[in-house]
């Protein structure tokens, strides 16, 4: 029987709260290429001059507002995720795919997942980077790192790659169904949002210009309004894709949300708007309500639960508003375990 090892790749995290782990985890992360594109030299002063000397302290304070008892919330909800996956697996009875997590940068590692699959006989490999929209920061880094390691093995297994999910139903309808049950919610106690808040992890303008090879990149709304070979591995595009069909399966009107990008770092231009300025500007104007969806993720991490739930929430109230929703990402929901199973086995031929 032949075996079909589905490799999940997310992010990371640090190994605890503490400011050595931290360091050790940005060092990794912004140490790399693809992450932090610039010249080695460059990349090197900024990481060991401005970002490492002064960011860990700051960074483990927030990752110990949402530390969970079993660790990282990144790790615990992927592990719970792929366990899932695993046990639903065994309930259709497919002893031919084997499930192995790993995170690009920290632990398990990619190479340890790897071992995994490879003690388990998997001839046939599909990688998937849990990252619903392409970015060469993300996407391409988790594929880099799985490459590189398997160069040193003699017999390499049949390769596939998940690709970007972000407009796929399976991904789309279980995040959608969770929404229309929060403003179901929010309607029957009789206080319904004004606004739902799309927020995605942002990037530099400057890596989403490397992917324009139309050379149609304005980064306005409009630029994104629709999805085309012109824009295929536009990570700007794919988000504004994934509101638009988010919206429409959770019965939200064209103008009744907003799309916007967080994380930002350093003083370069990032894709705009920015979700803590957007927060502000809403709250101001009279949002009283705002439901808050970070759909770039498919686990919970420190991005959404202390950048956008907790410090969103914060500034969203300090300036006039009132009601903050932030809607969890869908973790080890089982409406995702499934659909995101029948997504990786169609892409791998495994049926």
């Amino acid at each position: 029987m032949q075996k079909t090892g589905l490799l999940l790749v997310n992010v990371g995290s640090p190994a605890r709260p503490e400011s050595g782990a931290v360091r050790r985890y940005l060092r990794q992360f912004l140490g790399d290429r693809r992450v932090l594109d610039l010249p080695t030299v460059l990349r090197w002063l900024l990481l060991e001059a401005i970002i490492l000397p002064f960011r860990p302290r700051r960074s483990a304070r927030a990752y110990r507002e949402i530390w969970m008892q079993e660790g990282s919330p990144l790790i615990e909800y992927s592990r719970r995720f792929a366990e899932a996956l695993q046990e639903r697996l065994k309930e259709q009875e497919r002893q031919d795919v084997v499930v192995a997590l790993a995170m690009r940068y920290g632990r398990p590692s990619i190479a340890e997942a790897l071992e995994k699959l490879r003690q388990a006989k998997a001839t046939q490999l599909l990688v998937a980077p849990m990252y619903p929209q392409y970015a060469a920061a993300t996407t391409a880094s988790s594929l880099d790192e799985v490459f590189r390691i398997l160069q040193s093995e003699w017999d390499i297994p049949t390769l596939h790659t998940l690709p970007p999910f972000f407009d796929a139903e399976q991904f789309i309808e279980p995040y959608a169904r969770r929404l229309r049950l929060l403003h179901q919610e929010l309607q029957q106690r009789g206080a319904p949002a004004d606004l739902t808040l799309f927020s995605f992890h942002g990037l530099p303008e400057r890596q989403i210009k490397r992917s324009d090879y139309a050379g149609q990149c304005r980064f306005d709304e409009s630029c994104c309004s629709h999805s085309g070979a012109h824009n295929a591995r536009c990570y700007r595009a794919q988000c504004f894709a994934t509101a638009r069909a988010m919206a429409q399966q959770a019965g939200i009107a064209a103008d009744k949300y907003r799309v916007s990008f967080q994380s930002r770092l350093g003083r370069t231009p990032w894709i705009a708007p920015y979700t803590d300025e957007l927060i502000v500007q809403l709250a101001r104007e009279g949002c009283r309500s705002l439901a808050a969806v970070s759909p770039s993720f498919t686990a919970d991490c420190l991005e959404t639960l202390e950048e956008l739930a907790m410090r969103g929430a914060a500034s969203f109230r300090q300036h006039g508003g009132r009601d903050f929703h932030y809607l969890a990402c869908p973790n080890d929901d089982p409406n995702w375990v499934s659909g995101f199973l029948a997504l990786s086995l169609a892409a791998s031929n495994v049926v």
